[in-house]
């Protein structure tokens, strides 16, 4: 039992990878509405090489969690039959074709008919990504995985930090964006990730096989998710009250925002883990 931080690079692999992920595609909207201003565009450009430090840092966790670094191509061996290869390849084309879509674009050598093709291709291929992530933890002998649920929170994560990460970009490249409507992206994605924290809760106490009880696994789930809605607020809270107020948000503030949901999502992914059980002699629920 415990609360799932021994897969802490899993944890910072899926949580950072999806943030990404919506992240790129908000700020690829944005770079799509700035069709007459070239400059504003090449300042959005230079601060989207955060996205894939960022994509970095989350694939060195993951690499992490293979005990060695040379193990990382094995994982690429079972490509279209293995769940786990298949998010390793659909994260891999996502880094290499945003990434690369970045460095041409920051050097100002991308066509722009072939500019926009390739940035929707690689918002497309984050989206991709992130459902690879899903199959594979869509697992029937792990119960507690194995459901809607587990799909729907690993899209809310993106859906929860991705608009925020994009804003402190936007905001970074002195961009005008429509940052009340990206707001309440977030703020109906962490509305509907309270109501998956609530069913899910309750559906843990019919989950348990012949030894085990579900509901046990995390026995502070429900003081852990808590803390994580405050976090998650009160890092959306940094973003809206300006916005409230018809201000501009400061940089320092998004910045704070993004750390605070973060850690918020962490804490969720982490108890997601916690909760893994296998069916063992017998499973019922």
């Amino acid at each position: 039992m415990g609360n799932g931080w021994h897969e802490w690079p899993l944890v910072l692999f899926t949580v950072l990878g999806q943030c990404v992920a919506g992240a790129l595609i908000v700020s690829g909207l944005g770079w799509f509405a700035m069709k007459d201003d070239a400059a504003a565009r090449q300042r959005l450009v230079r601060s989207m090489f955060f996205l894939w430090l960022v994509m970095g840092i989350g694939f060195l966790a993951s690499i992490m969690h293979l005990g060695s670094p040379l193990r990382a191509f094995n994982s690429l061996n079972r490509v279209g039959a293995s769940a786990l290869s298949n998010e390793i390849a659909a994260g891999s084309i996502f880094f290499a074709v945003g990434g690369f879509w970045w460095l041409v674009a920051v050097l100002g050598k991308m066509p722009e008919a072939l500019g926009k093709l390739w940035l929707l291709v690689s918002m497309v291929l984050g989206l991709v990504f992130i459902w690879a992530m899903t199959r594979v933890y869509q697992i029937d002998t792990v119960p507690t995985w194995y459901n809607g649920y587990t799909t729907l929170a690993f899209f809310l994560t993106a859906f929860v930090s991705g608009p925020l990460f994009a804003a402190l970009l936007l905001r970074a490249a002195r961009v005008m964006f429509n940052g009340v409507t990206f707001a309440a992206v977030s703020v109906l994605a962490l509305l509907v990730s309270i109501a998956v924290i609530v069913l899910q809760g309750i559906s843990l106490g019919d989950i348990h096989s012949s030894v085990q009880q579900a509901s046990a696994l995390v026995p502070d789930y429900g003081s852990l998710q808590v803390w994580r809605i405050v976090l998650v607020a009160a890092g959306l809270g940094c973003w809206i009250c300006p916005l409230v107020r018809r201000k501009e948000p400061a940089v320092f503030g998004l910045l704070l925002g993004l750390i605070l949901v973060l850690a918020g999502e962490l804490i969720g992914r982490g108890l997601f883990y916690g909760l893994h059980m296998t069916v063992g002699m017998a499973v019922a629920g």
